[in-house]
């Protein structure tokens, strides 16, 4: 690289990137390295469509799989992991149709983030709104398993004021009755738990109010407790604290940090909160103890080199994985505090986004910075597959996914949805 020029491989000679003597050059190293980047997406969408997909392994396709399960050769584990990587690597894109009962919402406002429930039938949906602030609705995925690739989606026209940084389901009266809203306004931030019947199609007199809304600092993060010896509480993740509120008591614990907690996850089997930070710091709370000052209260305590930005306990609890913004994916063995894996391809630098953990189809799913939705196997961290955005690359259209092998129910349609701009996308299993 030369100082104040370019290297066009196509002419074979280089070119200025400062002003000439006309003073105007539209050369920049950002737009020629967008321009290269565009390029790239367009040939991987050309290569989707023509179908030119290579194998994710060597010599790995449904025939061999099948005479290897016949001869005893593949345990029924392991077929079932194979089999899901050939079929992840066979996903075709389709656009769904989104219907409202209010017609002039639809399809309005650019989706920001999309998260759905533990039976994954609906998708809490969160919309960036024109004049500032976020709009909410839930979408109702049962229309999926028809032809036509269409679904319900029922908007809440209320609180639209505030930007919303995280949010996740909340079971109360019942699995994923509510959700759990962090926001920020000009300041303080907010923190609310609304009930999931707001957004149903019955009468709006018969809605319940919101349950619970307090201000508070600057709110990065929230996650909701499934464990008994901790119920009906959540977890908020402030700047340099943690707030832990019982929704039905009104009792809050604090437990103060040295750092912005960026990401959180309960565990189930234990009232733990595990908690991710700016400072790259992983750590856990035992939420049955009383507030204390220092660091004795932290249990488990694990570093990255940059700022965490998402964990995901796996299901028996001795694994963490956890990413961060130097776009490192790391699996970490919380029994001997090391890493023991790490997945290799994800791009991040700013932005807080959020992993996505299949451990019965044994994938692992994150959207880059750069908008490309990649998968990897996560029994040996290889990378399946990268799917290139339908929208050109930039900040503000970085792709929401879910992933999930019964989209819709017990009975759904295994794929990945992906909501982009105004667009939501279905990649189905062929």
């Amino acid at each position: 690289e030369l100082p104040g020029f370019y290297y066009d491989s196509e002419k074979n000679r280089y070119f200025r990137l400062l002003p000439g003597h006309n003073n105007y050059n539209p050369l920049t190293k950002e737009s020629i390295q967008y321009k290269a980047m565009e390029c790239k997406r367009l040939r991987l969408l050309e290569e989707e469509e023509k179908q030119k997909k290579k194998t994710t392994r060597a010599g790995l396709n449904s025939s061999v799989l099948l005479q290897k399960r016949q001869l005893g050769l593949l345990s029924s584990t392991s077929y079932c992991r194979l089999v899901h990587e050939l079929k992840v690597n066979c996903m075709q894109r389709r656009k769904i149709e989104i219907h409202s009962p209010d017609s002039s919402v639809a399809g309005t406002n650019n989706f920001k983030i999309i998260v759905a429930d533990v039976a994954c039938e609906r998708i809490f949906t969160v919309n960036d709104v024109e004049h500032g602030g976020c709009k909410y609705g839930i979408v109702n995925l049962s229309g999926l398993g028809k032809e036509s690739l269409t679904v319900e989606m029922y908007d809440n026209l209320y609180f639209t004021n505030r930007k919303v940084n995280s949010v996740c389901w909340a079971s109360l009266t019942h699995p994923d009755s509510h959700l759990c809203l962090m926001g920020i306004a000009e300041t303080p931030g907010c923190a609310s738990l609304l009930p999931a019947s707001l957004f149903s199609s019955t009468n709006p007199g018969d809605r319940p109010g919101m349950l619970c809304s307090f201000k508070i600092s600057t709110a990065w993060s929230c996650a909701w407790c499934l464990n008994p010896q901790a119920d009906n509480c959540f977890s908020t993740g402030l700047t340099r604290r943690v707030l832990v509120t019982n929704v039905v008591t009104g009792h809050r614990q604090t437990f103060g940090t040295s750092s912005d907690v960026l990401a959180q996850q309960f565990a189930t089997q234990t009232p733990m909160l595990y908690n991710g930070c700016r400072s790259g710091e992983i750590f856990s709370i035992d939420v049955r103890q009383r507030n204390r000052k220092g660091q004795s209260w932290k249990a488990i305590r694990i570093f990255h080199d940059s700022a965490v930005t998402s964990i995901r306990l796996l299901e028996a609890e001795h694994y963490l994985m956890a990413a961060d913004m130097a776009g490192k994916i790391k699996l970490w063995d919380l029994r001997t505090a090391k890493c023991v894996k790490q997945y290799k391809g994800h791009h991040n630098e700013y932005a807080i986004l959020p992993l996505h953990v299949n451990e019965e189809e044994g994938l692992l799913t994150a959207v880059g910075q750069d908008c490309y939705t990649r998968i990897w196997s996560l029994q040996d961290a290889h990378l399946l597959r990268t799917i290139p955005s339908p929208h050109p690359s930039s900040k503000d259209a970085i792709p929401s996914v879910v992933f999930s092998s019964r989209l819709g129910g017990s009975r759904g349609v295994p794929g990945l949805l992906m909501a982009v701009k105004q667009d939501l996308y279905h990649f189905s299993y062929n």
